[in-house]
């Protein structure tokens, strides 16, 4: 009897400054179709990173996937050019949607072209804060410390709002 492999739980980062409140909706439900229940941080709102832009809205999401990484970061792509993603922008520019692996379960290294843990998590508040909204007591691979205790230690600028997505 074929037993399906295990589930990897993952954790991915979303983020939006172009028709943001729209897109990071979208985003969701489609996450929602493919992978079933989808556990949401609270949305934050940061002032764009590397260049003059809107305000983005950010937002850390756990999926459960059988998805391989690399098989995974495809299926991102291809939701993220659903929602107009253009790929010949620079890597600090406006984005309709973004979608970062962040987690995936324990894994520490290079996985089918992903760096793991992506290293953006412990270098930005608008990444660390929302995983440490729904991961806090998750261990940060490769280190012995708990991922609440990185953003305790967190010294870069933590200017965040809070966004309530669900309000019409």
């Amino acid at each position: 009897m074929a037993h399906s492999p295990q589930a990897a739980t993952v954790y991915l980062g979303l983020g939006s400054n172009v028709d943001a409140e729209n897109n990071l909706r979208s985003a969701l439900e489609y996450l929602q179709s493919e992978f079933g229940e989808v556990e949401r941080s609270p949305v934050y709102r940061s002032k764009a990173v590397g260049f003059s832009g809107d305000d983005f809205l950010n937002a850390c999401c756990r999926i459960e996937t059988s998805m391989s990484p690399g098989v995974l970061k495809d299926w991102i792509a291809t939701l993220e050019n659903t929602h107009g993603r253009d790929r010949g922008l620079p890597k600090f520019a406006d984005r309709t949607l973004d979608i970062d692996i962040l987690l995936y379960d324990d894994l520490c290294g290079n996985f089918d072209g992903l760096e793991l843990p992506r290293d953006e998590i412990l270098n930005y508040a608008h990444v660390l804060k929302p995983l440490s909204d729904i991961a806090g007591a998750r261990t940060y691979p490769g280190r012995n410390q708990t991922i609440q205790a990185c953003w305790e230690e967190f010294r870069g600028d933590r200017k965040l709002e809070t966004v309530d997505l669900d309000q019409d």
